[in-house]
């Protein structure tokens, strides 16, 4: 029997399945909140230049707050004090003529003080990130998903080398170690470069639990387990506002996100290896008593098959892959470049809506929850679409629906009576991104055959946080042209719609094993008939200590 007809015996989708999922939402949920962890301690609160020391005892120590900002602190164009220059000396007669035009204004000469109401502190007030060292301040975005790329690309390669299940552990631990360390910097150049590695530690917890649930369901459940997968990102996409209004310092926000990594470490004895990576690599006894155990926890006692290697016919199967697999031959690297593609362009978009959170006449915590609440539609919208229209006329769609809301967007006047719907474009921009990005993962795990399957996700994971690291990049260029970041997030969008057309449809078809199934034009191939059938290896292996103790 082949492979899917094995899952099928031990039941594809039963109370085995349903404790991986569980137990990998866990790991996954601190995910979207570092994801998006930026937005609130890398907030700029309202600020001005500190006044203290122009307090010498004489008129100005006498005068109200807002007198004071009146003679110290010069007016920006649309009436509010300035952030990042101040006068040399108190003019007084700016109590009674307001015009400051001619007057001589220096940068801010004894740091600032900033408006604590909503934060009691953030990166920027505990550095003085602000006025010419605000770059530094978006730059650690950049750093954290720089971290994420290069992350995904290690854990893909190593996951496909020494199981999910191991580098799941790895980056579970890195993750929580950096995270927390981050939360203790003493200067931003340690802060960056902490944030580096937690990014590049927690992103195989994406990548490992994406695959291994896949791995492990029947073709009719695999595009529910997707669903229910990315599910975990739109409850933490809600959930991040709610913890971060509670907890308003920066450090310890940071650690209330990373602490469910070690919840996540002690559940992670219970999630079994993937058996078809332990087949794909030679591992039979493995995968027989994974198998077993499946059969067991499903109910199915009387499930009985046995696996045996056929190494001079599957020798290709067993030995070690690299990322250099996935372009040595022509159809796997026309299938890398054309995902690459489309993954960076569903992360830039994606996450270019997400991290602009201002500017919508919301405050930023209920500004994130409506960005959050809009995917559970869009997510149980792709579950439906999935099937009905198939994985690839959905990722074009919704691309194509993120980028025309995009669009329009560029052309609705800025104002007080337009920002309710330029609100609403916004928020279905964000839906249709979101079933773009639930349809993208699920996707492309299909296309890649099992052998470098790892590899190809951590490729494109890579791709898609590049998108992400320069999305906050292209925010700034508004200061070049207001319109700019639109106009760059829609062609995007567009540009990866019309990429994901030229991908091959994935619905109702077996997983690919090995790349000569992708090379021959099977991408809904699995594992032969012969691998799989009645042998001497016993199914469940009493002596095999090694998988029974780490189980």
């Amino acid at each position: 029997m082949k492979f899917e007809h094995l899952l099928s015996v031990v039941n594809g989708f039963g109370r085995f399945q349903m404790m991986i999922i569980i137990i990998s939402f866990i790991g996954r949920f601190t995910l979207p909140c570092h994801f998006l962890l930026n937005n609130f301690i890398a907030a700029v609160p309202s600020h001005h230049c500190d006044l203290s020391a122009l307090d010498d005892g004489s008129i100005f120590g006498n005068l109200t707050q807002e007198q004071r900002l009146t003679v110290s602190v010069p007016v920006q164009e649309d009436g509010t004090p300035s952030s990042c220059k101040m006068f040399p000396e108190p003019q007084f007669q700016l109590l009674s003529n307001s015009n400051d035009h001619d007057l001589v204004t220096v940068p801010c000469q004894n740091g600032w003080a900033y408006d604590n109401s909503t934060f009691k502190s953030t990166l920027a007030t505990e550095w003085d990130l602000v006025c010419d060292q605000k770059g530094q301040n978006k730059a650690t975005t950049t750093i954290f998903f720089i971290g994420v790329m290069f992350g995904a690309m290690t854990f893909g390669s190593l996951s496909d080398r020494f199981g999910r299940k191991t580098m799941l552990l790895v980056s579970y631990i890195s993750g929580m170690l950096f995270g927390f360390a981050s939360a203790f910097s003493t200067s931003f150049i340690m802060f960056a470069v902490l944030r580096f590695f937690t990014g590049f530690g927690i992103t195989g917890i994406v990548i490992v639990s994406s695959v291994l649930s896949v791995e492990w369901v029947d073709i009719e459940h695999r595009k529910l387990v997707g669903v229910i997968d990315s599910l975990s990102w739109t409850f933490g996409y809600c959930m991040i506002p709610a913890i971060a209004y509670c907890v308003t310092d920066w450090r310890q926000l940071t650690i209330a996100v990373t602490s469910p990594l070690a919840l996540a470490i002690l559940t992670w004895r219970w999630i079994p290896e993937s058996a078809r990576w332990l087949i794909a690599n030679g591992k039979f006894e493995k995968a027989n008593f994974y198998l077993q155990q499946c059969a067991q926890m499903n109910q199915e006692e009387e499930f009985g098959s046995k696996i045996t290697p056929e190494v001079s016919e599957y020798q290709d199967r067993f030995k070690t892959h690299s990322h250099l697999d996935l372009v040595r031959t022509p159809k796997m690297r026309r299938l890398a470049l054309l995902t690459g593609i489309v993954w960076y362009g569903v992360a830039s978009t994606f996450y270019g809506i997400s991290f602009n959170i201002t500017g919508f006449g919301l405050n930023i915590y209920l500004t994130q929850f409506v960005y959050g609440a809009i995917e559970l539609p869009a997510k149980l919208s792709a579950y439906y679409l999935l099937d009905k229209v198939g994985r690839r006329n959905t990722e074009v769609g919704s691309l194509l629906g993120a980028g025309i809301c995009l669009a329009i967007n560029i052309f609705i006047p800025r104002g007080e009576y337009m920002s309710v719907l330029r609100t609403v474009v916004a928020v279905l921009g964000k839906g249709c991104s979101a079933t773009s990005f639930t349809t993208v993962v699920l996707y492309s795990s299909e296309l890649f055959p099992t052998v470098v399957r790892q590899n190809g996700m951590g490729y494109n994971s890579s791709m898609g946080r590049l998108g992400v690291s320069l999305a906050p990049l292209i925010l700034l260029l508004d200061e070049v042209w207001r319109d700019l970041p639109q106009v760059l997030l829609c062609s995007i969008a567009l540009l990866a719609s019309l990429v994901a057309r030229m991908l091959p449809e994935t619905r109702d078809r077996c997983l690919p094993e090995t790349i000569q199934d992708v090379e021959d034009g099977q991408t809904g191939y699995d594992i032969d008939s012969d691998i799989v059938e009645k042998t001497d290896i016993p199914l469940k292996s009493k002596d095999n200590d090694e998988v029974e103790n780490g189980y």
